[in-house]
């Protein structure tokens, strides 16, 4: 159980609602005070009026009411931030708690029918392992969380992972402030038009233009001062003529220039304050150290350069100011920001989609580490290489007290899973609900998080380069007119496919073949099990049908029956959910079918 780090959630958690509170108390009073200095200022005002004072004693209340106004605005900013590390602790500790569902991200959007695992292991949705393990607040946080589980990562990367995952675990004000950072960005940056907008072709050309736009502006501060010289002000009226005249033809390509800056600016300024937190901190491990320098550059980092954008387009709302626009309007204001901004496009809008893949990566191992920190009884797996056996290559899944992250650590029951050498497929019957397609999903879901460079829910688990497949939710489909049967060997066939591959296919396949009768069942799988075997797969396989369970034999040495047992007491089928060497003797059907009520008796 992971008491130390419920213990610090709540230490945390209790801390940022005392704050919370006082700044709800501060609030209250400041609001107060403006109200009470609003006050005093209007009768002020009607004191001034009524017995003609100086109007300097107006000073004093609208000064201090403008003090009032910042003060509280800081506060309700400090108040706001609170709130958010609140929602953070609380949700950790819903974690550590297992009654996290519904409270994250589910991931609904990386949703994938034809992966090959993805949705059979409930990679993502609600009460998925996306929602479990994501903290990410960036799309593209979320995006490489959800890259990592569906595609296994090289052992050379995931050791880099797992060096960096070590050093950010114990960093929790680091995570607390990345989310408070990132507050606002999943919600108002859009990657993809984001980086659209940094990498498009120039708006405006040739670039000449800019030079003469700079001589332009130049001429009428000379021809303005002529004209105060000489008090003729037909120099100034004949620049004005040129530059009305120079302005014309760019003036569609400026506007568009400048507008369509607007919006990438405004998701940039949001995300310069999660580049920030990071270009701050100091790391050790090579995988930050390098996502680090990512966000830096020769002259400056991510963040000062977002800031740069960001005051171009602050100084091209001056524009709208009633008095500056009749100034902006001579000095080619508007050009001069429009060859800014693409200048600044020029230089940096080439390095906008790596802030933002170095942005998502950081919340990815953010992510991982948050997990490792909730669950510090897990750890991480042993990489081995897949060389070649007798048999063909060679792969290894050896995992000890190997527990499923989605089930609640009091329900889990740990078993232990050892596919290598002569064992290289285990024949796992049992009756319904004895545990059969769990231990599959726990299998299933261990590897993915060893591939993706998590900690595993296990004692220990030595594991060689794998690719993992599954038939645990496939489905029919109406829309497309398959049948589950269809379905099913669409993906068997799938996963023959990927066992030819360079890397051993990790297979689990539930309830083989079911939607056909038992002779073709039989003969269908002893030819699959025995074609995969042949290419260096190694996996197991669930049923009911125990005929299947002499496949063991066929397949000897490289097979071995498991299976799970059951007891019916009082009424109720009773489970230990422990593998036992063996196949199944018995069946729970017909207990279960007269539990409920069923007349299951001959006539």
């Amino acid at each position: 159980m992971p008491d130390q780090p419920r213990a610090e959630y709540r230490t945390r958690l209790a801390r940022h609602r005392e704050r919370y509170e006082a700044l709800s108390r501060g609030d209250a009073r400041l609001a107060a005070l403006r109200l009470a200095t609003f006050g005093a200022l209007i009768v002020v005002a009607a004191l001034v009026w009524r017995l003609d004072l100086a109007r300097w004693w107006l000073l004093a209340p609208v000064a201090i009411f403008a003090s009032l106004v910042v003060r509280h605005d800081r506060l309700l900013k400090r108040r706001e931030a609170t709130a958010g590390a609140i929602a953070f602790y609380e949700r950790g500790l819903a974690r550590t708690e297992d009654r996290w569902v519904g409270t994250g991200e589910p991931g609904d959007r990386f949703r994938d029918d034809t992966h090959p695992y993805a949705t059979d292991l409930d990679l993502f949705g609600q009460g998925s392992m996306f929602e479990l393990l994501s903290i990410a607040r960036t799309r593209a946080g979320e995006a490489t969380l959800a890259a990592w589980l569906t595609r296994p990562a090289a052992p050379a990367a995931i050791t880099l992972r797992h060096e960096a995952v070590t050093e950010l675990t114990p960093a929790i004000d680091l995570r607390e402030t990345l989310a408070g950072a990132a507050a606002e960005v999943r919600a108002s940056v859009d990657d993809d038009g984001l980086v659209s907008w940094a990498e498009r072709p120039p708006t405006l050309a040739p670039t000449w233009l800019r030079t003469a736009a700079v001589l332009m502006t130049a001429a009428t501060f000379l021809a303005l001062a002529a004209s105060l010289v000489s008090r003729d002000p037909t120099p100034l009226l004949l620049m004005l003529g040129l530059q009305t005249v120079f302005s014309l033809p760019q003036m569609k390509a400026v506007t568009r220039a400048l507008h369509a800056a607007e919006g990438p600016a405004r998701d940039l300024n949001v995300l310069s304050h999660l580049l920030g937190v990071v270009e701050r901190e100091s790391f050790r491990s090579g995988r930050l150290v390098a996502l680090q320098g990512e966000l830096g550059g020769s002259h400056r980092t991510a963040s000062a350069s977002i800031r740069r954008l960001e005051r171009l387009v602050e100084m091209h709302d001056w524009q709208h100011n009633l008095i500056f626009a009749p100034i902006a309007l001579v000095l080619l204001w508007g050009t001069h920001l429009a060859w800014a901004i693409e200048a600044w496009r020029g230089t940096y809008g080439a390095h906008v989609g790596t802030w933002l893949r170095a942005a998502g990566e950081f919340e990815a191992l953010a992510s991982l580490s948050a997990y490792r920190f909730e669950h510090p009884e897990d750890v991480f797996p042993e990489f081995a290489e897949s060389g070649a056996d007798g048999v063909g290559r060679h792969a290894l899944f050896d995992g000890k007290e190997l527990g499923h992250p989605l089930v609640p650590a009091a329900k889990m029951v740990r078993n232990d899973v050892r596919l290598e050498g002569d064992q290289r497929l285990l024949l796992v019957s049992g009756s319904n609900m004895s545990g059969k397609s769990t231990l599959l999903r726990t299998v299933g879901v261990n590897a993915v998080m060893a591939f993706a460079g998590a900690p595993v829910r296990a004692a220990s688990l030595r594991i060689s380069p794998l690719r993992v497949g599954a038939t645990l939710r496939i489905q029919d489909s109406l829309q497309e007119g398959r049948s589950r049967f269809y379905a099913e060997i669409t993906r068997v066939r799938q996963l023959a496919d990927i066992a030819a591959g360079p890397v051993p296919l990790l297979f689990l396949l539930d309830e083989l073949f079911h939607g056909t009768n038992s002779h073709d069942r039989y003969l269908g799988a002893l030819g699959v099990l025995g074609s995969l075997l042949d290419r260096g797969a190694v996996g197991l396989v669930t049923t009911h049908d125990l005929a299947l369970t002499s496949i063991a034999t066929e397949r000897a040495p490289h097979a071995s029956n498991v299976h799970f047992e059951d007891r019916f007491e009082g009424g109720e089928m009773r489970f230990d959910y422990r593998i036992k060497p063996g196949p199944v003797t018995r069946s729970n059907a017909l207990a279960l079918m007269r539990a409920v009520g069923l007349d299951v008796e001959p006539a």
